[in-house]
């Protein structure tokens, strides 16, 4: 009996070794897919921020336009309206028809 024990000796390290390597392995890969989605939610989040704020610009140039047709020329044609968390830019621009410009960068 004693001789069939100093035979196996090292076989449950050389198992748990091999199944700690796999483990590990998994779970590196989880954590690689989870920083990946977290990177492109706040990246996808950014994205619609800005668009929004950008639009808002737009349409609040528009209003302004609607209230005033003068309003390029009595007013410095571009503004700066703060908007959420961001801002907006908006130029209005008269040579014969109008058009507005809104944009926000991203941060």
């Amino acid at each position: 009996m004693k001789n069939n024990f100093k035979k196996q000796t090292g076989q449950a390290m050389i198992t748990l070794i091999f199944f700690t390597v796999i483990a590990s392995t998994i779970i590196a890969a989880a954590v690689s897919v989870l920083f990946s989605n977290i990177l492109s939610t706040s990246t996808a989040e950014a994205g619609l921020v800005a668009y929004y704020v950008a639009e808002s610009g737009a349409e609040e140039g528009l209003l302004q336009l609607l209230r005033n047709p003068e309003y390029a020329e009595s007013v410095s044609p571009t503004e700066i309206f703060e908007v959420g968390d961001g801002s907006a830019t908006t130029q209005l621009n008269s040579n014969g028809s109008f058009t507005v410009t809104s944009w926000k960068e991203i941060e």
